[in-house]
């Protein structure tokens, strides 16, 4: 039975046991041969490959079309599959055993010269693919990725789905709500001066159709966030987002279990739940990191009790400040050459790092170290057995205020486990980081701020702390999923008290005013019978690109932009023409280039 009018089976599909059927074939030209006056045409659709022939001698109407297809050129073709001779059999291909003598063939589209090579686009300029998107989804390993993303998303669709929750739609043009990143605003022609913004994720929303009585939402949502460039950056990106109601912190936990394995499954790879769990303090205590990468070990220690009592006092006073200091164990490191120890110190201080101290054991159980003068022989022996090290290794530690020493050494414990390999690829680690403080200092607001979001419930145990303006000791219900040091998704169980938010929205010095303009809708559907709630949000871009084993989200994006967030085959963004901003009553101010 035919497919379409063009095809009656997929170019991939065909095997020996459709010999002697007659089919019809439609796709791309994806290699031309012409062997003595044969001519071999390899057509490719997303299925697969395979080979037709044209013999002058058994058809020389399709033989004069063939001698005219070039690469890229589409065709339709008709005949019956026969087997190929034996010593002509393709191993490294599905179809490799048959092949088609067509008996009618029928160019549809005729192509130009390609801008570049498809079998070369590994090789090819990032911008260039990008601007020929659509040539570059032609290539295998762009293709894979797609269908890698549809498998994943399908999976989970249909999990969902089993596990009645619906798929619900919510605005893109919503009010402005900057708690975060910086919105994208989108002006208001029927509304004069005024603005709409792109949601950065569908937070409110999710949580008013619990509100509404939905009990389990989730969506395929399109976000957007104003962000600083980065290379794997993107303005627009995907999340599977997901909302229960009259559930805690194990259930939702456990429904998104269920969920990543059937993702996982989809795309060839076994996990098992229940995945590990660790607190946000355990996780930055022993990783430096609260997305840690447990595939390898050079877990951080704590020598702070052990300087305490030592002579180092310039590290005494950090730590008499508040400070900490922490410490890393290189496995065979005391072979280091001083050199090799500056290049490591340069990279912690390109970290944020003042200074990064080191001691060396010898193989000969003897210490080695400028800060033995201040550090008794006892004293670097309680190091050694702290630090679980051995002869023949080396220790780098830090000291300084806690946000910053983590960030050093959890930075410098990654660049060990790259540069050691001693990261096993194989593997597919999964964890929860459970809870999180619930507000975090910004020196720059000079103030606390959400960790997560506003709407984040804090654990009731630590209501009082609110009451006693003790802000930076207050844990919250939220939790994040960890996929090999990478975060896949976060979410919380939500404040659903009138009360409670009211007491957060203080904390964080919103006026009465600020919540009304920014959350006002939110705060007065709490007081019409708000159902306890908790959701998560998982970063499919990410997921995807993990399971593809490709560095950037852009390769598993159809359409992506480049990293100056450019579209380039749009030529996106672009001036708008007069008559448009005249309707929009906006005035542009002349750029001034520094």
């Amino acid at each position: 039975m035919s497919l379409t009018s063009y095809k009656t089976v997929y170019c991939g599909d065909l095997r020996e046991a459709n010999i002697d059927e007659t089919h019809t074939l439609s796709g791309w030209v994806a290699n031309v041969r012409d062997l003595g006056g044969i001519i071999f045409v390899e057509l490719r659709d997303r299925f697969g490959v395979f080979q037709v022939v044209a013999d002058p001698q058994i058809n020389p109407d399709v033989h004069k079309v063939f001698s005219k297809l070039k690469d890229e050129y589409v065709v339709t073709v008709t005949g019956k599959i026969s087997k190929r001779p034996e010593d002509t059999f393709n191993p490294n291909l599905q179809t490799g055993s048959v092949e088609m003598y067509p008996q009618t063939v029928e160019i549809l589209s005729e192509s130009q010269v390609l801008p570049f090579q498809l079998e070369d686009g590994d090789n090819v300029n990032e911008d260039v693919r990008l601007k020929y998107r659509y040539l570059d989804i032609r290539r295998k390993p762009v293709l894979d990725n797609l269908v890698l993303r549809h498998k994943v998303v399908q999976a989970v669709r249909n999990y969902m789905d089993n596990n009645n929750f619906l798929e619900v739609e919510t605005p893109i043009l919503i009010n402005t709500t900057p708690e975060g990143a910086r919105d994208y605003l989108v002006p208001s022609r029927v509304h004069p001066n005024k603005f709409y913004a792109l949601p950065q994720s569908p937070q409110i929303f999710k949580q008013l159709l619990m509100v509404g009585g939905i009990e389990r939402y989730f969506q395929v949502a399109k976000c957007f966030r104003d962000e600083d460039l980065r290379a794997d950056r993107q303005p627009e990106f995907t999340q599977l987002d997901l909302e229960m109601s009259f559930v805690k912190q194990d259930d939702i936990i456990k429904m998104v279990e269920g969920m990543l394995v059937e993702g996982f499954k989809a795309a060839g790879v076994e996990v098992k739940p229940p995945f590990t769990r660790i607190t946000w303090q355990e996780a930055m205590d022993r990783f430096g990191s609260d997305k840690p990468d447990v595939r390898f070990g050079l877990e951080l220690f704590d020598i702070g009790d052990i300087i305490l009592e030592s002579e180092f006092e310039i590290v005494k006073k950090t730590l008499q400040n508040g400070g900490i200091v922490r410490g890393i164990r290189v496995p065979g490191g005391a072979k280091y050459s001083r050199k090799d120890v500056d290049d490591i110190t340069k990279i912690a201080m390109s970290f944020g790092a003042k200074a990064l101290a080191n001691i060396i054991y010898n193989e000969d159980g003897t210490a080695k170290s400028p800060v033995l003068k201040f550090v008794s022989e006892a004293q670097a022996q309680q190091i050694k057995e702290r630090a679980g090290a051995q002869d023949g290794d080396i220790i780098f530690f830090v000291a300084d205020k806690p946000k910053l020493v983590y960030d050093i050494m959890g930075r410098l414990r990654l660049h060990f486990g790259k540069s050691l390999n001693l990261i096993d690829e194989s593997q597919h680690a999964l964890l929860w980081v459970v809870d999180f403080p619930m507000f975090e200092w910004s020196d720059e607001e000079n103030r606390f701020m959400a960790m997560h979001h506003p709407f984040t419930s804090p654990c009731l145990d630590d209501l009082d702390k609110l009451d006693n303006d003790d802000l930076g000791n207050v844990k919250s219900v939220a939790y994040d999923i960890v996929y090999n040091g990478t975060e896949l998704g976060g979410g919380s169980v939500r404040i659903h008290s009138p009360e409670v938010q009211k007491k957060i929205f203080k904390a964080l010095r919103l006026t009465d005013e600020d919540v009304q303009r920014k959350f006002g809708f939110m705060v007065n559907a709490l007081q019409y019978g708000t159902p306890p709630h908790a959701g998560l949000a998982i970063g499919l871009d990410r997921w995807i690109a993990l399971l593809a084993r490709t560095e950037s989200i852009r390769d598993v994006m159809a359409f992506p932009k480049n990293s100056q967030a450019k579209d380039l085959m749009c030529d996106a963004p672009t001036f708008a023409d007069e008559l448009q901003l005249r309707e929009l009553r906006i005035q542009l101010k002349p750029v001034h280039n520094k």
